[in-house]
């Protein structure tokens, strides 16, 4: 990490007594994690807090202690703002809409745009709870076993249980020293990437029942419809993504996630050597060259045959840049 960055973030955060912390929309465990982890930190510190998340927070992550604290908008006043996880102030959702510019973004992303007076972006770092593993006791307050299991949650789901192509000896190390602090990795593991819910299970059938494959690409849609019938409560996928990316045929699996008001969520997973990352970018969206995704407000056919075409050319580029 950069020193000169630290002291001055260090600075800035000693100095405030009321904290906003934010992350994205459609919260996975990494923006829970993230936005739990430095929130509670904080609130150690003896600051007034607010956590927020817009879309408030899935059933799958409120067993982490302290997630009941999260609300869906700020309620009161504060002279310090923290984004985490974000790598678009856009995906706050409507957080932002009459607010001034986050004082801190801390992020993994390597689309991020960099958009509060100060950036700590770690690429490298599997999830943004890693970076906050080291940045949290640095600078903030000692890790207490809430804190290490918010954090060790947003390692493990965005790892897919330390499986993703990223995955470090640095990571391995952290989510170990974690646990010495009490995190239950057994519980979290089961919690997050195995027990689903009976509707998520079902919201899975819709999708697959429609599963299309052509030319290294294999995709699904998942309409309003769907979850409305079948009683999800959620506008995610129940990480069905992660289904379709273990298929064979699969060079780039897509799932069109169909919104509210018009919007369509898509999301790219690629196999290694294939970057989605850009084509994410290109449609307003993000994350990173393996994962990432972008909101698009349009019809549901109209967006996915727009996308499927342009990922189509994705891998011809690549099928030629071996042919070559």
């Amino acid at each position: 990490m950069d020193n000169k960055l630290l002291q001055k973030m260090s600075l800035r955060i000693q100095r405030a007594k009321r904290v906003l912390v934010v992350s994205h929309i459609r919260p996975d465990g990494d923006a829970v994690g993230s936005l739990l982890g430095l929130g509670l930190a904080f609130e150690a510190m003896g600051k007034e807090t607010q956590m927020v998340l817009a879309d408030g927070v899935p059933k799958v992550f409120r067993f982490l202690e302290g997630s009941e604290h999260i609300i869906k908008q700020p309620k009161s006043s504060y002279d310090l703002i923290c984004t985490v996880d974000i790598s678009d102030i856009n995906r706050a959702g409507d957080v932002f809409e009459d607010f001034d510019q986050p004082d801190i973004n801390i992020d993994h992303h390597i689309t991020n745009l960099e958009f509060a007076e100060f950036n700590l972006i770690d690429p490298d770092a599997v999830s943004t709870t890693e970076i906050l593993a080291d940045l949290i006791p640095t600078i903030i307050t000692p890790i207490s076993t809430k804190i290490a299991s918010a954090l060790l949650t947003g390692i493990v789901t965005d790892t897919l249980g330390f499986r993703t192509q990223n995955m470090t000896p640095k990571a391995f190390r952290s989510a170990a020293t974690l646990m010495e602090k009490g995190a239950n990795l057994y519980e979290i593991y089961q919690r997050t990437l195995i027990r689903r819910s009976f509707e998520a299970a079902r919201l899975w059938g819709a999708g697959l029942s429609r599963l299309e494959h052509q030319e290294g690409m294999v995709w699904t849609t998942l309409t309003l419809e769907d979850r409305e019938s079948i009683g999800y409560p959620g506008r995610d996928d129940a990480d069905l993504i992660n289904i379709l990316s273990s298929i064979d045929e699969a060079d780039i699996a897509l799932i069109f996630n169909e919104q509210s008001n018009g919007h369509v969520k898509v999301s790219w997973r690629a196999r290694p050597t294939i970057d989605v990352s850009q084509i994410a970018l290109s449609f307003g969206g993000g994350g990173h060259s393996a994962a990432s995704g972008a909101d698009f407000d349009g019809n549901l056919d109209e967006v996915r045959a727009i996308v499927l075409e342009k990922t189509k050319k994705i891998l011809t580029n690549k099928r030629k840049e071996k042919v070559t």
